[in-house]
């Protein structure tokens, strides 16, 4: 193949998304030499995993915590010179189950956990390490999480353990969840695990917003023109190749394009340049949304950091106690909460104001916590996010487009294209670092000479 016709010398890459697929792409451009330019809707950068304040700190709007075998984001940390910055604690895990929260931290825990019968303790114990063991995914790709948990536990584990966790978290697509997803979850948390086998997770001081914006900092220290409040309504595209972004009415020129938001957004700025059935075949994947209340309360819930939420009546699939975690002092003592639900755009819970969502928690927290008052929570705030998990049904593999678009020096790469692997911030810096030295090859920089470090 010759070699691209430039638009211009001083045209830079642009790269529409300045989440951690984008941030950790224009580090690696950057570094390269290549001229960049970041586009990123929100106030912030970060994406799902941006922060809002809690006082004077700050706070994922989302909950966020790394495993300890997310070796590409420690990789990025150490990069950057922040490896400091993290810190390593063991956790404890739970699950609520017949009005009952049962711990499930440790084999031991497993093995006093009586809402299984022995053997089907054994069995659920025993399930991390088969998932382990499959190093070929493919061969079940055909099944649903349903029939393949079933296979490996049997019918008890499955209604009481993995049932109603699948259907609090993806509702009316429970059904439809491929086998391929729910095995990754079960293979990167048996890898997280300490000697006495206690979960034991990382964390940034901070939060992971610190780090998006300590990334954010890097990079225009690297020459990167990061722009926020910057959506993009278009792109101009000329014989086959993209020439230019628009943004807040700006035409900002392009040499090549990475965009690395969701498919359905993805397929909005492509439907002007491309056939209806590639813009299709971008929407064909479907989403939900989350939402999720934040809670700040002057005490503490329980001693659980992530209680898994085995009730099919009560509303939120986990509520994960986030100063278990990262301590009160790290928030002036406040105590944070999460309490997470993934749903359709429709759901009236999603649509709802956010006192409204607040005065529907109350009295399923009074139910689980008979002791909780609702004066406990001294201020609450809401987070929506439209596009929050795609759903990999059984031969997803077949529907993810590819990074190539039709527009010849247009990327794509989102969370939808990490498969197998689920969403999260470690494959996102992955991609980003992947399609940057993707890019580089096919797009090279004028300059080789690299950018300061």
């Amino acid at each position: 193949m010759n070699a691209p016709t430039r638009i211009a010398e001083t045209a830079p890459v642009v790269i529409v998304g300045g989440g951690f697929t984008g941030l950790s792409a224009a580090y690696e451009l950057a570094r390269a030499g290549n001229k960049v330019v970041v586009l990123e809707k929100e106030a912030m950068v970060g994406g799902l995993a941006s922060g809002f304040m809690v006082g004077p700190y700050t706070l994922e709007r989302f909950y966020h915590h790394w495993f300890t075998n997310d070796v590409h984001v420690m990789d990025l940390i150490k990069d950057i010179g922040k490896y400091d910055e993290v810190v390593f604690r063991p956790t404890r895990t739970g699950m609520y189950y017949a009005n009952t929260i049962f711990r499930l931290s440790t084999p031991l825990d497993l093995l006093k956990f009586k809402a299984l019968s022995f053997v089907n303790r054994v069995r659920l114990g025993l399930l991390a390490l088969k998932a382990r063991r499959i190093k070929d995914w493919k061969a079940i790709e055909h099944m649903t999480a349903r029939e393949w948990l079933i296979k490996l536990a049997g019918p008890e584990v499955f209604r009481v353990v993995w049932e109603p966790l699948l259907v609090g978290k993806f509702g009316p697509y429970a059904d439809k969840v491929g086998a391929v997803w729910f095995w990754k979850k079960l293979a990167l948390r048996g890898g997280s695990r300490a000697s006495d086998g206690r979960e034991v997770l990382a964390y940034y001081k901070g939060g992971f917003s610190e780090l998006a914006e300590a990334l954010k900092r890097k990079l225009e220290e690297m020459g990167v023109d990061v722009r926020v409040n910057a959506g993009v309504s278009g792109l101009e595209v000329k014989d086959g190749r993209a020439t230019a972004v628009f943004s807040n009415g700006e035409r900002i020129e392009a040499s090549s394009v990475l965009l690395t938001q969701a498919l359905p957004l993805i397929a909005d700025v492509m439907e002007p340049h491309t056939s209806p059935d590639y813009v299709a075949s971008l929407r064909r994947i479907d989403y939900l949304a989350n939402i999720c209340l934040v809670l700040e309360m002057d005490r503490s819930l329980s001693e659980t950091y992530w209680l898994n939420v085995n009730d099919p009546s009560f509303p939120f699939v986990g509520v994960i106690e986030h100063t278990n975690f990262e301590p009160p002092e790290s928030y002036g003592g406040r105590h944070i909460v999460f309490l997470s639900k993934y749903l359709p755009e429709s759901d009236a819970l999603y649509r709802m104001e956010d006192e409204e969502v607040l005065d529907f928690a109350v009295p399923h927290l009074q139910r689980m916590f008979p002791d909780f008052k609702r004066e406990w929570v001294t201020a609450h705030h809401v987070w929506r996010a439209r596009f929050s998990q795609q759903i990999a049904e059984p031969g997803y593999s077949k529907l993810i487009p590819a990074e190539q678009s039709p527009i010849e020096n247009v990327l794509i790469t989102s969370m939808a294209q990490i498969y197998p692997e689920d969403r999260g911030t470690n494959y996102a810096i992955r991609e980003g670092r992947r399609v940057a030295a993707d890019i580089g090859k096919r797009f090279p920089a004028p300059s080789a000479a690299p950018a300061g470090l």
